[in-house]
Order: C-alpha cells, then structure tokens, then sequence
C-alpha cells in the first residue's frame, strides 16, 4: 500500500505522538490520559524501531496490537464519558491498525526479493 520509502514509519511516530499529546488539549481524567500517553508512545517507539530496522517484522505486528488497545482503552478503562479522549483512541487506534496492516506486505516484498513471480 505504501511504497518502499516507509512511509508508514513516520505516520506511526506521528499517530502515536498525537496520541500521547492529546491530553494537553482535551478533557480527560487520570485514566484516560495514562492510556492515551503510554499507548501513544509506544506506538511511536514501533514507528522509530521500524524505521530503523525495518525488516524487524515483531514490531508491525506490535504497533498493531497497540492499536487495537488503544481502540479498546475507552471501554476497558471506563473513559467514554470523555468524548475527546474517547474518539481520540478510536481514531488513531483504527489509523495505527491499517498503518501496522499495510506494513506488513511492504516488510515482506522487501524480505523476499521482490513481487510475486511470473510463470511462463
């Protein structure tokens, strides 16, 4: 989906620094902002560790666990009366998980030796 620049390295760093940040500006309570913070900034950290190791296939697979925790946060710690934080983690969980997705066949085009082969 993305090309071989690794773009979804930086959107990733990017995401998960919104993430993190995102209490500064929004109305949260204690829980909400932890979730927010330390998922975000892993999310980030699987974005820097792709970027410079990019055929470290675990850390796709954890930026998209770390996605759908973040989707999951607002229920499981009990913050959805914070409607910014709660869409915050919803969107952002949903944009991590498509980034981490589309990682994965770039990782494994360039781990193989190219595209798929033709047969004549």
């Amino acid at each position: 989906m993305f090309s071989d620049s690794r773009m979804q390295d930086y959107v990733a760093v990017v995401l998960g620094a919104f993430a993190a940040l995102s209490p500064l500006w929004l109305n949260t309570n204690e829980v909400a902002t932890w979730s927010l913070v330390v998922l975000g900034v892993l999310v980030a950290l699987c974005g820097i560790v792709q970027s410079v190791r990019p055929t470290m296939a675990a850390a796709d697979y954890a930026m998209g666990l770390f996605g759908v925790l973040l989707f999951l946060s607002p229920w499981v710690m009990d913050y959805t009366a914070y409607n910014g934080a709660s869409w915050t983690a919803w969107v952002v969980g949903v944009l991590t998980v498509v980034v981490a997705v589309a990682a994965l066949p770039a990782m494994n085009t360039r781990m193989h030796g190219g595209g798929l082969a033709t047969h004549h």
